[in-house]
């Protein structure tokens, strides 16, 4: 998955969709919200696949389309960074479609699903290029990450279950940097061991409406993975700086935590209000238990 160019896609959207409003005193209100929704969309995706397919694809050969099974990669780290990103983009084109003035109808089935066709688009690339190819398990979760958020919108008109993301240095990267990552900000985004994906879940939301449940307190389900220094194993001996072998178990872990959901939190604000909704894609930090094969770990504060 090419993820530092969908992460940058996904702050597009986000400065896109806070900027559209500085746009409505030129024609009525809901008229220019959606000509400018329109156009940044096209624009950014149009522009963001050109530039993809130019800054990456153009390094390798194409030839016939062709699938790729990489489902036993990275303990499917990768592919919950699918659902997580699927996921997002549609929550926040859905808001976007909704502070246009569309249908509801639209809202669901057009704003929910651009993400979609967005990845869709990234994964037929894949398949023309003779580096990978089309990836049918990346494609479900894309699937998966999309109908969660419409789902919840269509019944629920809110995210009670949301995906979010936390992130540490795992220290592994070192090990293998043209696969985990040179520097900080590359890290980020392709070292897996050092992500942490959570399913980030509101009580209040399953309550009655006169529930004394804090609304803002989520419950949150972690998953992450450590040890993986290649994709489906570790084909080469890793050193310390004295020549010491150092083995890494490639192991899945579980977490337990606590979480905040910002856009629940009230506040006149307008810009504390999209600052919160942009940021809840983050985890917040908080206590946290960790359940792996071989041991419980409690942590006082995990981010």
């Amino acid at each position: 998955m090419r993820t530092r160019y969908i992460s940058i896609f996904i702050l597009f959207l986000i400065v896109a969709k806070n900027s559209f409003a500085q746009t409505d005193s030129v024609l009525p209100k809901y008229r220019s919200r959606k000509i400018v929704l329109a156009t940044s969309s096209a624009v950014l995706t149009t522009g963001s696949l050109f530039y993809l397919n130019n800054a990456w694809y153009a390094q390798y050969n194409t030839g016939k389309f062709h699938f790729f099974n990489d489902n036993d990669e990275w303990l499917q780290m990768d592919k919950a960074g699918h659902v997580f990103t699927n996921y997002q983009m549609s929550r926040l084109m859905m808001g976007a479609f909704n502070w246009a003035g569309f249908s509801e109808k639209k809202k669901l089935f057009i704003g929910g699903t651009i993400g979609l066709g967005y990845m869709t688009a990234v994964e037929c690339m894949d398949g023309f290029s003779n580096g990978w190819g089309f990836s049918v398990g990346d494609e479900l979760c894309n699937v998966l990450g999309t109908s969660l958020a419409i789902s919840q919108e269509a019944f629920w008109h809110e995210q009670r279950i949301q995906l979010k993301f936390s992130y540490a240095q795992s220290g592994l990267a070192q090990y293998n940097p043209e696969i985990l990552g040179k520097s900080f900000g590359t890290q980020i985004l392709k070292d897996y061991n050092a992500q942490t994906y959570w399913l980030s879940i509101n009580p209040s939301s399953f309550i009655k409406k006169d529930n004394k449940f804090p609304k803002w307190l989520n419950f949150a389900f972690g998953y992450s993975a450590y040890g993986m220094i290649g994709g489906s194993f570790n084909s080469f001996v890793v050193q310390d700086v004295d020549g010491n072998v150092l083995k890494y178990d490639r192991e899945r872990r579980y977490y337990f935590s606590l979480d905040v959901d910002m856009t629940r939190i009230n506040t006149k604000s307008k810009v504390l209000k999209k600052i919160f909704t942009a940021i809840n894609i983050l985890k917040f930090p908080a206590p946290a238990i960790q359940f792996s094969k071989n041991k419980t770990r409690f942590y006082y504060l995990y981010y």
